[in-house]
């Protein structure tokens, strides 16, 4: 007995004009031509996947931006001491950014770029003979500000802002996103995780303050989610754990007393690979009842400028 064979003779076709295409000859990318500025590298991008997506979260933002709904930013610290600091006060100095939040991690190098000049100290040396993340003035001016913060009622990002105001022996104080944040009245949040942060092994680090300040932050933040209703943004930025769990806890917090909003906003978790955490507490979950929610891959680096850059060039524009 021969095995059967399919007849392919017999196959139904369908004509190729009546098959859905996903990909179209007017959605390709654009080779450089005589306008060969940044609008034009944007509009010249395929308009397919994640460039599609891209554009997007451009839209989302500058509308955002022009109706004033709420742009929240999160923060990982990869992201600062990558020096994206600049591009990301610059967008809080536009009225972009509504509210700046961060990990403690961000807040550290944020205080070391503003105070000295440098940051990112080389861990596997400094853990070899026990002195990782044991800088004298890092830990004891930072844990003086959380005391400070919470004897006079103030946040852990408020508390921060505030220290740095206060110096004029700042390295670099135009590259810091607390103080930038301080000073044009946009509310900064710091999110702790206690023991995971270098500060909190230094002799000033009293965990009072630490949770204190860094709880009133958190309520802070819920306080402001209600800001991004029906329009806002919320972007993400290469914090793969402590941020998203605290923003899926904040907006339970801000829907519970406010009769089950905000709704309908847009949330983007942007890093340098996907991540469960971001993935279900920032792009997924939030945004099944309304909204949307997305993913952008790539390295701070290249992937932040050229959103901030498309941010303002759109509003400059239109």
């Amino acid at each position: 007995m021969k095995p059967r064979e399919a007849d392919l003779s017999q196959i139904r076709t369908v004509p190729v004009g009546l098959r859905p295409n996903k990909v179209g000859a007017a959605e390709f990318a654009h080779p450089p031509g005589d306008n060969r500025s940044f609008a034009a590298f944007i509009d010249a991008l395929p308009d397919v996947l994640v460039a599609r997506d891209f554009r997007a979260v451009v839209d989302a933002v500058v509308s955002a931006a022009r109706r004033k709904r709420g742009v929240v930013l999160m923060l990982g610290g990869h992201v600062v001491k990558t020096g994206l600091a600049p591009l990301l006060a610059d967008l809080m100095r536009r009225g972009v950014v509504t509210h700046l939040a961060m990990n403690g991690s961000a807040a550290i190098h944020d205080y070391e770029i503003a105070r000295f000049g440098a940051t990112s100290e080389d861990v596997a040396a400094g853990l070899r003979d026990g002195t990782f993340g044991m800088a004298e003035e890092t830990g004891r001016e930072m844990n003086t500000a959380f005391v400070n913060g919470m004897q006079a009622e103030q946040g852990m990002g408020e508390a921060l802002g505030r220290a740095l105001d206060a110096r004029n022996d700042l390295a670099n104080p135009e590259l810091s996103v607390l103080l930038a944040a301080f000073r044009l009245g946009v509310t900064a949040t710091v999110h702790a995780a206690l023991g995971a942060e270098i500060i909190h092994q230094h002799p000033a680090a009293n965990g009072a303050a630490i949770g204190d300040t860094s709880h009133r932050d958190f309520r802070r933040l819920a306080g402001a989610l209600p800001d991004i209703d029906d329009g806002g943004v919320v972007l993400n930025l290469g914090s793969a754990v402590i941020m998203p769990e605290v923003f899926l806890k904040a907006l339970t917090i801000a829907r519970n007393l406010n009769g089950g909003r905000p709704q309908n906003f847009v949330t983007v978790d942007l890093d340098m690979q996907r991540h469960y955490r971001p993935r279900m507490n920032v792009v997924q979950r939030p945004t099944l009842q309304s909204g949307k929610g997305y993913e952008i891959t790539g390295h701070h680096e290249i992937m932040v400028p050229l959103l901030a850059w498309a941010v303002v060039d759109r509003l400059s524009r239109d």
